[in-house]
């Protein structure tokens, strides 16, 4: 293999490591930022039923 095809191959490497890391950051994301959405809206519908009472 020729230094410029391992060159190649180590920048394709990079490319999806670099892939990856970011797909990783947006499921992080996703996880903490669902759960937090749901618990504001359930605490929003409860609130808009409760006033309706009073």
């Amino acid at each position: 293999m020729t230094q410029q095809e391992q060159a190649l191959v180590d920048d394709k490497m990079r490319a999806e490591i670099a892939k990856l890391l970011a797909e990783t950051k947006q499921i992080g994301v996703n996880t903490f930022l669902a759960p937090a959405l749901a618990a504001a809206a359930l605490m929003g519908g409860t609130a808009a039923v409760v006033k309706l009472f009073f």
